[in-house]
């Protein structure tokens, strides 16, 4: 349901429903873009930076399809008239990149008074976040969370109304509003959120905070969506969720993840389906048969270990154990000898010793990961393990991460080239920045590929002979 928002009647009441209500603020700010467009002599645009996971861009393209609806024009420059910064706080990191920024913009919006910048995501989710923002940075104008990216307009509405900062964050919602507009990035390939929140609570992670519990949608709403999409011309789905595996639990009526990829493998058109991210603890024998027997879910998985001890991954509340995670890739590899297997790993989380450590990596060189995200341990305020005794030193932390980075990257080299001088499916992303004339696209596997094409065929799936591999991607040339 896509409404237009210039044949909305703003005499009346403000409708209480959603997403009626959004259509009616966002036909009001409309209003005011379109008049202080006429008074500067051009449109007013808009700058967003994401920051985070994959949820956090495709809420980008929710809100850039918002700030497009009301008329805004997207540049990539924050001298902009709105600066939007979704952001993430799943390490500190993230964190102090934002603050150094918000730097940058007050000096840019006392060049330009109204200038507009709204901060949200997960970050805005910590209380002693809004309370420094709302103290040390007082020319931001909006501050929202992750629960109501919805309201952009509405909230955007009272700044213009009130002339001072507004600020919206929730604690949670049971509520998930459909049918706003979005801006993808891609026009062959989108990410689709199933599921909100995190019921896991590991003991590192911040993000069931700042997330919320989960809920997921309706596979209705979900399938619905997948169609619109192949319709439009996307031939590969991301299907998003903090742990896609327990997707459908909170349901009236219960629906496996299996059973949801099942109904996304019968929507015509599409050609691939993605999904991150899997924890091991809920990956069922279920799924793994439904990746199998499947014909357009990707030879891919995502499953974060975090770490090779049975007795850290115990403090982590990870649920499983060493044993029973090589237990679970052994069952994925004798289903799908192919498949490709990615991991994210924590070093230095507290009280690990260097056993502990020797256990990560003997679980890195048992299962062979085609790639590895490997993290510092981030302490972050809320969690329990920021109180746990036994923080590691950072120069321990230093020499096992760079241990363990060189054992994944020497690998993943190996890995990496098991389809060399074969011929494979690629999907064409984009034009390589790097050698003219070339193209760069991703196998199944998600390994990339470069190789010579026009630039028409963008967004296809062609044939590629991988000539070689240069450890972590391939060259190759086309076939006809």
């Amino acid at each position: 349901m896509q409404i237009d928002i210039d044949q909305i009647d703003l005499t009346g009441e403000v409708p209480v429903r959603e997403p009626e209500r959004q259509y009616y603020f966002m036909a009001k700010v409309s209003g005011y873009v379109k008049r202080r467009s006429e008074e500067l002599g051009r449109p007013m645009t808009f700058c967003t930076q994401t920051f985070g996971c994959q949820m956090n861009s495709r809420d980008s393209e929710k809100l850039e399809g918002i700030l497009e609806a009301v008329g805004f024009v997207q540049t990539d420059t924050e001298e902009a008239d709105f600066v939007l910064y979704n952001t993430c706080t799943v390490r500190e990191n993230a964190n102090l990149k934002v603050y150094g920024r918000l730097g940058v913009l007050n000096s840019l919006k006392k060049k330009n008074p109204d200038m507009m910048i709204a901060l949200c995501g997960c970050m805005m989710q910590e209380e002693d976040v809004v309370e420094k923002i709302k103290k040390s940075y007082r020319f931001v104008d909006v501050i929202f969370g992750t629960h109501n990216i919805y309201k952009l307009a509405e909230l955007l509405y009272q700044r213009l109304e009130a002339k001072k900062m507004v600020v919206d964050i929730w604690k949670g919602t049971d509520q998930v509003v459909e049918d706003l507009p979005a801006d993808r990035k891609y026009s062959f390939k989108s990410g689709v959120n199933i599921m909100f929140g995190c019921d896991n609570f590991c003991s590192y992670c911040i993000v069931p905070y700042v997330r919320g519990r989960e809920r997921s949608r309706s596979p209705k709403d979900i399938i619905t969506e997948i169609k619109g999409l192949a319709d439009d011309g996307v031939v590969e789905i991301m299907l998003l969720g903090q742990n896609v595996n327990s997707y459908g639990k909170t349901l009236e009526e219960p629906v496996s993840f299996a059973n949801l990829l099942s109904q996304a493998d019968e929507v015509e058109g599409l050609e691939r389906i993605r999904f991150m991210t899997s924890h091991p603890k809920d990956l069922s024998d279920e799924l793994i048969e439904t990746m199998k027997n499947s014909k357009k879910v990707c030879r891919h998985i995502h499953l974060p270990l975090q770490s090779g001890s049975s007795r850290i991954l115990k403090l982590m509340n990870r649920r499983y154990t060493k044993e029973k995670y090589l237990d679970l890739v052994d069952k994925i590899r004798t289903a799908m000898p192919d498949i490709s297997i990615t991991t994210d790993i924590i070093v230095g989380f507290p009280g690990e010793t260097e056993e502990d450590f020797l256990e990560t990596l003997d679980v890195v060189r048992k299962v062979r990961f085609d790639s590895a995200f490997t993290f510092i341990y981030s302490k972050r305020t809320g969690t329990p393990a920021a109180k746990m005794e036994d923080q590691i030193p950072d120069e321990v932390i230093k020499d096992r991460f760079d241990r363990l980075l060189s054992l994944v990257q020497q690998i993943s080299s190996e890995v990496c080239g098991r389809e060399v001088h074969t011929v494979q499916k690629v999907l064409a992303e984009e034009v390589n920045d790097h050698k003219e004339g070339y193209l760069t696209g991703r196998l199944s596997s998600n390994t990339t590929v470069h190789f010579k094409g026009d630039p028409s065929l963008i967004g296809k799936i062609v044939d590629v002979y991988l000539d070689e591999s240069k450890g972590f991607y391939y060259m190759g040339t086309l076939r006809p």
